[in-house]
């Protein structure tokens, strides 16, 4: 099966393609430049975590 991309809803709306767009696939999250199209895969705890912090709900720990 092929991922599902989605743009972020943060992404430059201006036409310019300046986006980042993640597929889900429940143990993992992949990320990419909409540009580039190379894409990262980060595991489902650490993307979570990511989501908490930039929503303020869970304080940066490096």
């Amino acid at each position: 099966m092929s991922a599902v991309w989605r743009k972020s809803s943060r992404s430059n709306g201006g036409g310019n393609g300046n986006c980042v767009e993640i597929a889900l696939d429940g143990s993992a999250a992949r990320i990419r430049d909409s540009k580039s199209r190379a894409d990262a895969t980060v595991a489902a705890p650490a993307w979570g975590a990511f989501l908490a912090m930039v929503k303020g709900e869970e304080p940066f720990r490096s």
